[in-house]
C-alpha cells in the first residue's frame, strides 16, 4: 500500500511539473490536490 500511495505522490508531483507549474504557489496547489486525492482514496 505504501508503495502505491508513493507511486501516486510521485506521478502527481512529475504531472505537475510537466503541466507549467511555474510558481511555488502552483506548485503547492498541485501537491495539496494530489495529497487530498489520497485521504479520499484511502478512506
Amino acid at each position: 500500500m505504501k508503495r502505491m500511495i508513493s507511486l501516486i505522490v510521485v506521478s502527481l508531483f512529475t504531472l505537475s511539473l510537466l503541466s507549467g507549474c511555474n510558481t511555488m504557489r502552483g506548485a503547492g496547489e498541485d501537491i495539496e490536490e494530489g495529497g487530498e486525492a489520497i485521504q479520499r482514496s484511502s478512506s
